[in-house]
């Protein structure tokens, strides 16, 4: 059988689950969401001054550029893991959060002494960051490696990957809420650190659970 007919089998069998593949992804998502929160509440919580913070923009923005990042790999992986795979116009999605916090990082500098700069970028609570943003993320990339698995992706790492990408957008959004480091220079470097690692998780899971 050719390459191009057993990815049509595949994808025609994909369809023709128990459970179609959007709404198993919709499933998994809840579930992630919830499991994150569980994990977030149970070894975290909210900073003790979130009030007063909701009236800052640079707190606000790492929850738009966060949910920004889950949202756009959400969609990317529910192609990913499809027989037929994701096209670039899909991955490209994945350049949103990214593009939003360089546009971020222009008016940060722009906006504070080149002296504080090291300071805001280093912060105080990075090794937390690099710390719980993985652990929270744990639980929603195992939910999403068994679905990308469940719908029998094309490129099992490369879907992988991704789905260490949602669930470390869904874990940063959470973190975001107890991290008192609200700079986005802080935010480009030990946040996009934290999802890399789930990223690369992701990536290895991909490929030991999810190919066929």
């Amino acid at each position: 059988m050719k390459t191009d007919d057993l990815i049509a089998a595949l994808s025609v069998d994909s369809h023709a689950k128990v459970m179609p593949l959007d709404r198993a992804w919709l499933l998994a998502c809840v579930a992630a969401v919830v499991l994150a929160a569980l994990v977030f509440f149970a070894m975290l919580g909210f900073r003790s001054d979130i009030a007063a913070a909701t009236g800052s923009g640079r707190f606000l923005f790492k929850f738009v550029a966060t949910i920004a990042l889950a949202g756009s790999a959400l969609i990317a992986i529910r192609a990913a893991s499809r027989p037929e795979g994701a096209d670039g116009k899909t991955i490209s999605l994945l350049a949103l959060a990214p593009a939003m916090l360089v546009v971020a990082i222009v008016l940060e500098l722009l906006a504070v002494p080149a002296e504080q700069w090291r300071t805001r970028m280093i912060g105080t609570n990075s090794l937390l960051c690099l710390t719980f943003i993985p652990l929270i993320g744990l639980a929603p990339l195992a939910i999403s490696i068994a679905t990308l698995k469940y719908g029998a992706p094309r490129r099992p790492v490369l879907g992988g990957a991704i789905a260490g990408v949602f669930s470390g957008g869904v874990a940063a959004t959470f973190y975001a809420a107890h991290c008192v480091d609200d700079s986005p220079l802080f935010v480009a470097v030990w946040y996009t650190l934290a999802v890399l690692t789930l990223a690369a998780l992701g990536a290895i899971g991909g490929k030991l659970a999810a190919r066929w």
